[in-house]
């Protein structure tokens, strides 16, 4: 049940965001005089609509974006045709170049439909420069102010649990296993299980020395080897005496100052036997500044950037795992991997309570709207990035014909990057369904 409240939790939370991201699309489009037929989230058969004004606002069946439909996104061509000469066009047209003209035809003819009498001025091709950027700029940016807000709340409202502390968070029932109540056969009850410790436990000395944080318990474990010692716990208020003897356990090793693991000659990781009582730290949360959440969003920002900038190289990468050996890249899911990260973190969060579950959602939240933030700022089609490269096209070209003393050159035909667009949304397709298979055969594993 608590998987299935993460992946609930995470897809509402996503779906509020597309509809936030398509509302500053709307937003100054309206505010500009552009009209706007409709505002829907989701895709696909209409759930349900209402027109207000001259707006129809709505939800569609398949909740994997939204759109927010302007009349005239598209200027009409220089030289208007005749119908007999445009039919004749169309039938000398032959191969790529005939196709891509005529797709570009019918885009214009498409968007012109909508413009009506009185609608001249209100098509969103007439609009300046400024105003076409505003309008486009709006749904990445407000994804990026969610993004901003999401991680400020995480970390300077709830905090985020840094401190490990002496409390016991959780009693590992087994040696060799980190998961379930019980122990497989043949599989040793753990240490700390077989002495009586219990979640919650606050512990006050260990072998006689006190504690008072995690690092003390930690000391006083790996130098007390494997013989058995006395531990006193704070339980509800009254001291109790445990007795517990660790067990020796493989672990690897890593470097002290890099944090890297250590790996000999021939490149496999060194490991040692230490003591192991098998005890969770309760991690205490520690609040940041207000002033840090700016550093952690520009890496944030740097490190999502870094994923889609190499992006081919990581979709390769996963179809040769996918149909290969190769191992799994875990930096990039699909909508089925992220709801899999939801239900996982939020179910492996659920002893540590309520804030480590909401923490985890909003994580994911914050992480999901940097991503849209970024990857819309792809100079593609159908993205909003590829209307604001045509729009600054368009802006620049005509500041150079000012600075030319050259007659305006009037719109940038858009329209002519209508075969471009089908072809990025085939790219784009072939992603969600390349990403959806390796999900569910390769799945990342979140815990």
């Amino acid at each position: 049940m608590t998987f299935w409240i993460g992946v609930l939790a995470v897809a509402v939370g996503l779906m509020i965001s597309i509809a936030l991201h398509e509302i500053g699309h709307l937003l100054p489009a309206k505010r500009f005089g552009v009209r706007v037929p409709q505002y829907f989230v989701g895709f696909g058969p209409t759930v349900w609509s209402r027109r207000r004004g001259e707006t129809e606002y709505g939800v569609k069946a398949i909740p994997l974006g939204g759109f927010v439909r302007m009349i005239g996104m598209f200027p009409p061509a220089r030289e208007t045709l005749s119908e007999d000469a445009a039919v004749e066009q169309r039938l000398r047209s032959r191969g790529i170049r005939g196709w891509a003209r005529n797709v570009a035809e019918d885009a214009r003819a498409v968007s012109l439909e909508e413009v009506g009498p009185g609608d001249d001025k209100r098509a969103f091709y007439q609009l300046s420069t400024p105003k076409k950027l505003a309008v486009m700029f709006g749904g990445p940016v407000v994804n990026l102010i969610l993004s901003a807000l999401l991680f400020t709340i995480i970390l300077s409202v709830i905090g985020l649990p840094t401190l490990a502390t002496s409390t016991v968070s959780r009693v590992m029932p087994c040696v060799a296993s980190a998961t379930g109540e019980t122990c497989p056969d043949g599989v040793e009850d753990s240490p700390s299980a077989l002495a009586g410790f219990e979640q919650g436990d606050t512990i006050v000395s260990w072998g006689g020395t006190p504690t008072e944080d995690w690092a003390d318990v930690s000391s006083a474990i790996r130098s007390g080897g494997t013989d058995p010692v006395e531990v006193v716990v704070d339980r509800d208020g009254e001291q109790v005496t445990l007795t517990v003897t660790p067990a020796l356990v493989e672990r690897p090793v890593y470097d002290a100052e890099t944090g890297e693991p250590v790996v000999d000659a021939d490149g496999t990781q060194v490991t040692e036997e230490v003591p192991y009582v098998g005890l969770v730290a309760l991690a205490a949360r520690e609040r940041q500044p207000v002033t840090a959440v700016p550093g952690v969003i520009g890496e944030q920002l740097r490190l999502t950037a870094g994923v889609v900038l190499t992006l081919p190289q990581r979709l390769v990468s996963i179809a040769q795992s996918l149909f290969g050996d190769a191992e799994r890249d875990p930096n990039i899911v699909g909508i089925i991997g992220v709801g899999r990260a939801a239900g996982d973190l939020t179910e492996a969060s659920a002893e540590s309570g309520f804030l480590s579950q909401l923490t985890n959602i909003l994580l994911i939240l914050a992480s999901l709207n940097m991503a849209l933030f970024v990857f819309n700022m792809i100079p593609l089609p159908p993205l909003d990035g590829g209307h604001i490269a045509g729009a600054l096209y368009e802006g620049a070209r005509r500041q150079v014909a000012r600075w030319r003393d050259r007659p305006d050159p009037g719109f940038a035909d858009t329209a002519k990057l209508m075969p471009l667009t089908y072809g990025v949304v085939v790219l784009f397709l072939g992603m969600f369904v390349l990403l959806a298979a390796a999900d569910i055969l390769k799945p990342v594993a979140f815990t």
